[in-house]
């Protein structure tokens, strides 16, 4: 039997069963985040502020946020923090 997998979605620790992706983590942690994530109002970034597509297979320890689906106008190409 697989341990469930312990992942972080703005800052708050979940629970999801292996195999699990970023939308079944942000949906365990918030219907509402994962509602717009599905609708392309927000997106998903990693621990780096790098977009990640939200079938991405989880693995235990993973950091995600929550953010604009909006780039900023800097050259960085980092997405604002929501």
């Amino acid at each position: 039997m697989n341990e469930p997998l312990r992942v972080f979605v703005n800052g708050t620790g979940v629970s999801v069963p292996v195999g699990s992706t970023v939308i079944d983590a942000v949906s365990a942690a918030d219907a509402a985040s994962a509602a717009a994530v599905r609708a392309g109002t927000r997106l998903v970034a990693d621990s780096r502020g790098i977009p990640v597509a939200a079938d991405t297979l989880l693995t235990g320890g993973y950091v995600m946020r929550i953010v604009s689906a909006r780039q900023r106008g800097d050259s960085s190409g980092a997405l604002d923090a929501e």
